[in-house]
């Protein structure tokens, strides 16, 4: 995969293909929070949806209401399987003519060959862009001024969306101020950007959005997925929405709460100087209670992770066990083991009382 420029620059260090840092996560991540730099998401690419019947289209088979997306509008779409698990994740953005969804690229195959099997007699045409350049940066700053007038995602995390839901029983939520964005730039307005804009690598983004508490397909999606368990119903599904796949499973777990698994933060003891990888062990206990997903360095929290637990998990401290080294992690609940329309009374009596 083309860097784009970006690889290019001083400093750069590559993982895999992709700018992982530039010789200073820390200072990369503040960078990118102050809106004052871009990171190239070279672990993302961007599919393009485009003919008159795109949005009602994917509005069919999504859980997301497409059909209400205006011109410059962002949104994100999940597809189910028939049981509601997660198959595929994407950011969506309209620009009028054709509907741009933004992927995992360990997923964009999988998912370009799903769409164009449903097609049928839509008017409708599906075709991945690699050669397009995802840039993510934070609203508010230089790195918006550099992209006016570029196509722009913007991340709908920071807010619960109309038709959303949140499981969260905080009283504020980390992803507030959470403003992220993805411009779609080509080949040249890439190259362009990385010789005028400061640069950050994904270290930084990750952690960001570990911090933010920000589910992700490549990192917290497996065959077991549902939508509630990452506290994605927050925006990613239209609870009122007419039928798609899975929808029978997304209204039953939601109105009977209780789903299988549940997303947690941890902040990670930093002392021993080990991270932990993804798909770490977590214990409660001598009993295994789940695994990390995410991982990383915040530049304020120091060692951080997401992980996915069982609804049984306590919710005090945990284990997590990485090379043979046990590591304290004190947990923070994302996904409470009652989330669904269920908790909701209890849930605004709690809120309430806090005021």
């Amino acid at each position: 995969m083309t860097g784009f420029g970006f690889a290019d620059l001083p400093g750069a260090v590559l993982d895999e293909g992709v700018v992982a840092h530039y010789g200073g996560p820390m200072r990369e991540q503040r960078r990118l929070l102050s809106g004052d730099a871009v990171a190239l998401l070279g672990d993302r690419t961007v599919i393009e949806v485009a003919g008159p019947d795109r949005l009602t289209w994917l509005d069919s088979f999504t859980s997301q209401a497409t059909t209400r997306l205006a011109p410059g509008e962002s949104s994100e779409l999940l597809i189910l399987d028939p049981q509601g698990h997660v198959e595929h994740a994407a950011g969506i953005v309209d620009d009028g003519a054709s509907a741009w969804l933004i992927v995992d690229v360990a997923d964009s195959e999988a998912l370009l060959g799903w769409l164009k099997r449903m097609v049928f007699r839509s008017q409708v045409t599906v075709e991945i862009h690699c050669d397009r350049a995802l840039v993510g940066f934070f609203a508010g700053g230089s790195a918006e001024t550099a992209l006016a007038g570029a196509l722009v995602w913007a991340d709908p995390w920071e807010n619960v969306q109309v038709g959303g839901h949140q499981y969260a029983d905080v009283a504020e939520h980390p992803a507030t101020g959470y403003a992220w964005r993805i411009a779609i730039l080509d080949t040249e307005a890439a190259a362009s950007l990385a010789d005028s804009v400061e640069a950050a690598g994904l270290l930084a983004a990750e952690a960001l959005r570990i911090a933010a508490w920000r589910p992700r397909w490549a990192s917290e999606v497996d065959e077991r997925s549902l939508p509630h368990e990452t506290d994605w119903i927050r925006s990613a599904v239209h609870l009122n929405k007419g039928c798609y796949r899975g929808q029978e499973t997304v209204a039953k777990v939601h109105n009977l709460g209780h789903p299988p698994r549940r997303l947690a933060a941890l902040q990670l003891d930093g002392s021993d100087d080990v991270l932990p990888a993804p798909g770490s062990p977590v214990f409660a206990g001598e009993a295994e209670v789940g695994r990390v997903t995410s991982v990383a360095r915040h530049h304020e929290d120091g060692p951080i992770a997401l992980a996915i637990l069982s609804r049984r998990a306590p919710d005090g401290d945990l284990i997590v066990r990485a090379d043979g080294v046990d590591i304290a992690a004190a947990q923070q609940v994302i996904v409470p083991a009652d989330a669904g329309a269920t908790a909701d009374i209890p849930k605004l009596t709690r809120l309430s009382r806090r005021r």
